[in-house]
């Protein structure tokens, strides 16, 4: 009997779980997220949107991840790691911060569009596989809670925990803290971002194990100058972590002015 009513149950279910799907469908229909299309499954962009995410690929800088304009041969490192290494190992991102990339971001970040971060991780994953297969631990760039109590959530932290689901390597929450509401980078030269971030980070005494002796990965929005995850790895490094790596899902064409999305 216990078999039977397995077997008549199972068609229901699918019956049923079929049903719930066809009547989100129709009150949430799928849409492209970049362009706002409606498309035939959620969860994805259209393919013109496709089309105009610049995604990063090599030729780029082995320390940085920074496209090169032109093949320079495999391993090699721009000027500017030379001239000024950063204190993480490695960095990945998946596209340009541009066109439909720029509007994933914004969308996370300012628009309370959370489901948005297993899509934008599913792609982190692929992407940043070099640096997340090296890594013991998953860490994401915190906002201070006066920035936190304002967005609802961390966007980076959205980005951790879905990799961490996907890739199955552990996250550790909690660990790095932000204690100092930074200033807005824009606008900064050098010396002013360092002394704006100088003493932004700290990490939590009772999580430090966490990172003890491990490879950290760094997971934020975006890229731009590298001055806030050079400051966080600092501190990781500093508490014991064995060697720090950054995933994003969007770095900036060029080390230009940070933005408010850094």
């Amino acid at each position: 009997m216990a078999r039977m009513s397995t077997g008549i149950h199972a068609p229901m279910a699918r019956f049923a779980r079929s049903f719930a799907e066809a009547v989100i469908a129709t009150v949430f229909p799928p849409v492209c997220h970049g362009c706002g299309i409606i498309m035939s499954r959620h969860g994805g962009l259209c393919a013109g949107c496709w089309t105009e995410v610049r995604f990063i690929e090599r030729p780029f800088c082995e320390v940085t991840g920074q496209p090169f304009d032109h093949d320079r041969g495999d391993g090699l490192v721009s000027a500017a790691a030379i001239a000024d290494p950063p204190v993480y190992d490695k960095a990945r991102a998946v596209a340009l911060y541009d066109g439909p990339a720029r509007k994933l971001v914004q969308a996370l970040k300012f628009s309370d569009r959370a489901d948005l971060a297993p899509m934008m991780a599913e792609w982190m994953v692929r992407a940043g596989r070099e640096v997340l297969d090296g890594s013991d631990v998953i860490l994401a760039v915190p906002l201070h809670r006066r920035r936190l109590f304002g967005r609802a959530y961390n966007q980076a932290g959205e980005l951790a925990r879905a990799v961490s689901h996907i890739s199955g390597t552990p996250l550790a929450p909690g660990t790095l803290i932000r204690r100092k509401a930074t200033n807005p980078q824009v606008g900064l030269g050098r010396t002013a971002r360092i002394a704006n971030l100088s003493g932004a980070f700290r990490v939590e005494p009772s999580r430090a194990s966490a990172i003890a002796g491990r490879r950290v990965l760094l997971i934020d929005d975006v890229l731009t100058t590298g001055a806030t995850v050079n400051a966080a790895a600092k501190v990781l490094l500093r508490a014991g972590a064995a060697r720090v790596c950054v995933l994003t899902f969007a770095r900036v064409a060029s080390g230009g002015a940070e933005t408010l999305y850094a």
